[in-house]
């Protein structure tokens, strides 16, 4: 961890105890891996807009925005009133309801593929339960899948998205959670049409609409095109991910802004606007897969069993229904993806009068932030360091990321996971200005600290 300029340590003693009393009653001490910060994670009591309050009462400009969940800003009034309307008629009946149909009208109004929608928790839950029902309507056993791409946590999916990508990143797999799983790297159509000419028992391609890990590893000009060609001409579902994409890219997502409509598509954060949620959304005759005829040997093997208490609760169908209205227009993805751009702008502009090995880079309305540890081989241009290689743009120093995370995080800005983050329709210019004169002095402690390379 860096040393911070202790000027720039605000008090977090609430914070402490906070997490004093998380190791004591919660696995891990924390709820999500991501959230983990030495030497203790923030407790947040509150947000409104681009902005959320520690336990302390310190302010940080969000670009966390809930893991990507929040588009409009924190706290929002149409989402707020959306859930106030609708929670004193039950906040879960274990039953279908009407604003879940409505939910599920707003997506198909948005969503390129989407001529049926089910609905699940999460995005680990989408993932899974979209390569169950594409190996359930192709009678195919195996899911192409992109190094380094991340499709949620459960067993089958959750290898091969940090690096090494051929070690597992957690132990207690169920034993052959990935034998179904056909791992390649991206950005190769002559690989991906070679994988699929040698194997007819391959079901569906998945993967993140942004390129790896919300746009960490960017996928080249019309990559997402070829898929879809290539899946089409071999009979291959393609299944995009727009867990983060959707409604954030464009309000038609990844498949929007690229011009394609997938078979299947996955989604969780924005679509409920910020509650728990998600769903899966595809072709009728492949959504067929899930449906109850009441005959018994059908429904017991002939069919996609899918369950989920909480499927659609009330209030997630309230605030996403509410959400998906302001996002139909494309405004708030304009705004935050303004905002996007011109922070992008000033966080390289500080690098390159710093003469740092590195840069900034992104799409819509998300930024990384790309440095070389000192050890590196010495570069005299910056452009040469631009890379597509996941290896490198997800493998940054693990020291080097939290000492760049602390640094803003001291400074009243919280990032994402790895090296960036998302801003949302409520981040304003000031904000941005703001944030770019915190990386200016960070940039600075690093250089003076040397875990930074800089320019030969």
């Amino acid at each position: 961890m860096a040393t911070l300029d202790p000027h720039h340590l605000p008090n977090r003693s609430r914070s402490e105890s906070w997490y004093d009393r998380a190791c004591a009653s919660i696995a891990g001490g924390l709820g999500h891996d991501v959230r983990h910060a030495a030497p203790f994670p923030l407790y947040i009591e509150r947000a409104e807009g681009a902005y959320k309050w520690d336990a302390d009462g310190n302010r940080y400009i969000d670009y966390l925005v809930g893991n990507g969940a929040i588009l409009l800003g924190h706290s929002h009034p149409a989402i707020l009133e959306a859930v106030r309307e609708a929670a004193p008629a039950g906040v879960h009946f274990g039953n279908d309801h009407p604003l879940q149909v409505e939910w599920a009208e707003s997506i198909q109004r948005l969503v390129p593929c989407a001529e049926r929608v089910r609905f699940v928790n999460s995005g680990s839950e989408a993932t899974g339960l979209a390569c169950r029902i594409a190996r359930a309507c192709t009678g195919r056993s195996k899911i192409v899948r992109f190094t380094g791409h991340f499709h949620g946590w459960l067993d089958e999916l959750v290898a091969g998205f940090v690096p090494p990508f051929d070690v597992s990143p957690t132990t207690g797999r169920a034993p052959g959670a990935g034998e179904g799983v056909v791992m390649i790297p991206d950005n190769d159509l002559d690989l991906l049409e070679r994988t699929l000419a040698e194997d007819d028992d391959i079901a569906g391609v998945i993967l993140e609409g942004s390129g790896a890990s919300w746009a960490t590893v960017l996928l080249e000009p019309g990559y997402l095109a070829g898929v879809r060609e290539l899946t089409r001409r071999y009979g291959v579902l393609m299944i995009v991910d727009e867990v983060i994409t959707g409604f954030r890219w464009a309000p038609g997502g990844a498949q929007e802004r690229a011009g394609i409509v997938a078979d299947l598509s996955t989604h969780a954060k924005i679509i409920a606007g910020g509650m728990p949620g998600g769903a899966v959304c595809g072709r009728e005759e492949i959504m067929e897969v899930m449906r109850i005829t009441g005959d018994r040997e059908h429904d017991r093997f002939e069919r996609v069993l899918h369950y989920g208490t909480f499927n659609a609760a009330p209030l997630s169908a309230a605030a996403g229904r509410a959400c998906l209205e302001i996002a139909a227009d494309g405004g708030p993805q304009r705004r935050a993806d303004t905002m996007a751009e011109r922070l992008r702008a000033g966080l390289d502009q500080v690098l390159e009068e710093r003469g740092v090995a590195g840069y900034v880079y992104g799409e819509s309305s998300a930024f990384h932030i790309y440095l070389r540890g000192p050890g590196a081989e010495p570069v005299a241009d910056r452009a040469a360091l631009r890379t597509s290689d996941p290896a490198a743009l997800k493998g940054m120093p693990g020291d080097l990321v939290a000492a760049l995370q602390a640094g803003f995080r001291s400074r009243g800005m919280e990032l994402m996971s790895y090296n960036g983050g998302m801003t949302s329709a409520a981040h304003a210019e000031g904000d941005i200005d703001e944030t770019v004169a915190a990386f200016d002095e960070v940039v600075g402690e690093l250089l003076d600290e040397g875990r930074v390379a800089v320019l030969a």
